[in-house]
């Protein structure tokens, strides 16, 4: 069985506003599978189990907290963070990865952390970002739905109109600025599949507020 969602999870609170996006989001029928990467095996065996081990904790955790422990879970060994869940996603079928904000960002605003930052850099699956501190809201819905940038290709509106439908949201202005979610199209000169983001999505993302979804060029997701 394909998964559509990969959330990224290694038990931190900002990664619990991921589990809590990636739920919201699978409201629409959506298959969710949770991610941890480990960089390396250790060399000593039994420093290799305790990793083993604190690796399938993490990931029991999140699967507890969405109320399914049989949910999907993944222990990619990767040196590079990014490439293991590009890769997994690859390998799943899926058409998207969620992450947490930088431990650093302020409540209610959306900032991607280093991982997220490196796919959004020309990576091959969209990108959605939880802002900090939605783990505590307690509706877990995604009412509204609005588009970034005006010089992005359809995939943007099509992903917009198709969670819409699903989600029974409702389809906003991007600047009435309180969108439960922000989908964001990669600019038309991009490489197909990839994502690029023009210098006025990435402002706008700046100021706003809520969940970011992030579009590769020519590929809507979860249509």
């Amino acid at each position: 069985m394909s998964t559509d969602i990969i959330v990224s999870y290694d038990g931190t609170p900002n990664d619990d506003d991921a589990l809590a996006l990636g739920q919201r989001l699978a409201k629409g029928g959506a298959s969710l599978a949770l991610a941890y990467v480990r960089h390396s095996r250790e060399f000593d065996p039994n420093r290799e189990e305790l990793a083993q081990h604190d690796a399938e904790q993490r990931l029991k955790q999140g699967a507890e907290r969405l109320g399914d422990p049989n949910l999907p879970q993944h222990i990619v060994i990767s040196a590079s963070t990014g490439e293991g869940l590009a890769k997994l996603a690859a390998d799943e079928g899926a058409s998207l990865i969620v992450f947490g904000s930088d431990y650093r960002t302020p409540p209610g605003h959306a900032e991607p952390g280093t991982t997220a930052q490196y796919l959004l850099e020309g990576g091959p699956v969209a990108i959605a970002v939880a802002p900090a501190g939605l783990r505590v809201q307690t509706d877990g819905l995604i009412k509204s739905i609005a588009v970034a940038a005006s010089d992005a290709d359809s995939a943007a509106h099509r992903t917009a109109d198709a969670l819409a439908d699903k989600l029974g949201a409702e389809r906003v202005a991007f600047d009435r600025g309180d969108a439960d979610l922000i989908v964001v199209g990669s600019q038309d000169t991009a490489p197909a599949n990839r994502i690029a983001l023009s210098g006025s999505a990435r402002s706008m993302l700046n100021s706003s507020r809520g969940c970011v979804l992030v579009v590769p060029h020519g590929t809507p997701v979860l249509t």
